[in-house]
């Protein structure tokens, strides 16, 4: 029993001596990947040359940083992954223990020279500073990048717009006959990938990203890249709220605006007030919109024509308030006429009497001075009538200022005949503009939602 129990024992000694013990280090050392090394890192990694270099690419969107309608600019947070082979690496994992994949610097290998022709600057994020390599020699590198790119955009349909920019990535000096460009993923695949990692959206939604190849041709030399189009949709709400719907409510108080009587002035100041407050609305609108569009904003026709429609709501108030103070205006001049009848009337009639009195006067220096005491009283009493009489005309002056005040007040409520045409300008323009704006709202609502 001692013998069997040391022979065990030297058995499994043995055996477990025997067992190699790996590194990557060894991987490394057997492909002779050093710094120094300059055959890994200088050329394309192919054993022969006219074999092109197969890439296959895939970006997909992590998050939507922005998107600057002023300056065209369009931000993405992209990760992009892009997978090759080089022939000049290659081992037996059963030599190395089961050692599939090695994680090496990315200054030790070639690799492909991808570039993104949107880019307006340079990429300052993180780096991984680490690529993996298989025991076939598939090199796979992975890059979490800022992307700022320029994209020509479309706002005619501002703010119910829907976006499409696109990211166009090839290599700058590899033509076909060496590099190749192949999406790693289709476009329904990478537009789920980019829907189940995509972090933030901001005021835009996320739709489809599309994969889409092609060539161009220089000095009779053929170039391949991928066109990945990322198609979005603004969230309209904040510009409904803070921009159509308060143009719309000042329409709606311009309408109301018409049941206001006439012969009062506020009418007119709330129509200005109403335009003014439209007039900054455009000034905010400036610096929403680009300066630059191939089509006209429907949202800037829709301001337009706004302001315009109260602007003719305006003049048409101007004109019917001149109508009713022009006829208001005749009425006045004939009363005023009949009035500078009536006082000279009564001027000749004072001037009779003033007369009359001055003769008596006269009369009674002559007389006797037994009949001098009755005549002091007839001019006393003359002068009572005098002063009656002055109280008379005073009373009459203001029955004639009253008169004046219920004409003018009569005048604005009847108008006479050009206070009918007034009424009638009136009621045409408020039919025609109930008209027009709901033609317009709805032709716009149409365009907006197709």
């Amino acid at each position: 029993m001692m013998h069997l129990a040391f022979l065990l024992l030297i058995i499994f000694t043995d055996g477990s001596s025997s067992q190699k013990v790996c590194s990557y280090q060894d991987v490394v050392e057997y492909l002779n990947l050093t710094a120094d090394n300059s055959v890994f890192r200088m050329t394309r990694p192919v054993l022969d040359h006219k074999r092109p270099t197969v890439v296959q690419l895939d970006i997909i969107l992590f998050a939507l940083l922005a998107v600057i309608e002023k300056t065209q600019t369009f931000v993405p947070f992209v990760w992009v992954i892009m997978k090759w082979n080089n022939e000049r690496i290659s081992w037996d994992p059963a030599q190395f223990c089961g050692i599939t994949q090695i994680s090496i610097p990315k200054e030790m290998l070639w690799k492909p020279d991808l570039f993104i022709y949107e880019m307006t600057q340079k990429d300052e994020s993180p780096q991984n500073p680490y690529m993996y390599v298989s025991y076939d020699g598939t090199v796979s590198s992975e890059e979490e990048m800022k992307v700022v790119s320029t994209c020509k955009m479309d706002v005619h349909k501002f703010p119910f717009d829907i976006q499409r920019c696109n990211i166009s990535i090839g290599s700058a000096v590899h033509c076909v006959d060496e590099i190749r460009v192949f999406p790693f993923s289709n476009s329904s695949r990478a537009t789920q990938f980019s829907r189940e990692v995509i972090r933030t959206q901001g005021e835009w939604e996320f739709l489809q990203l599309t994969v889409t190849s092609q060539n161009f041709t220089i000095d009779n030399k053929q170039w391949e890249y991928l066109i990945y189009t990322f198609t979005m949709k603004r969230r309209p709400l904040l510009h409904v709220t803070n921009f159509l719907l308060p143009i719309l409510f000042f329409l709606i108080l311009d309408l109301a605006s018409f049941f206001i009587e006439d012969r009062r002035g506020e009418k007119l100041g709330f129509k200005v007030t109403i335009l003014l407050a439209i007039s900054v609305l455009l000034l905010i609108l400036n610096d929403i919109l680009p300066s630059m569009s191939n089509k006209t904003p429907l949202i800037a026709t829709y301001c337009v024509v706004i302001f315009a429609l109260m602007l003719l709501s305006l003049l048409e108030t101007i004109l019917v308030t001149y109508f009713m103070e022009k006829d208001c205006a005749s009425k006045e001049k004939i009363r005023l006429r009949e009035n500078r009848e009536n006082k000279q009337d009564t001027f000749i009639t004072e001037e009779k009497r003033q007369s009359g009195c001055l003769s008596i006067c006269k009369a009674s220096d002559g007389e006797k001075q037994h009949e001098l005491l009755p005549m002091v009283q007839e001019v006393n009493n003359s002068v009572q009538a005098r002063e009656s009489d002055t109280l008379l005309l005073i009373l009459e002056e203001l029955k004639e200022l009253q008169n004046i005040l219920n004409l003018h007040l009569v005048c604005r409520q009847d108008g006479g005949k050009s206070g009918l045409l007034a009424a009638r300008i009136n009621r045409a323009f408020f039919i025609f503009y109930i008209t027009i704006v709901s033609l317009f709202l709805t032709l716009i609502f149409i365009a907006w939602t197709t």
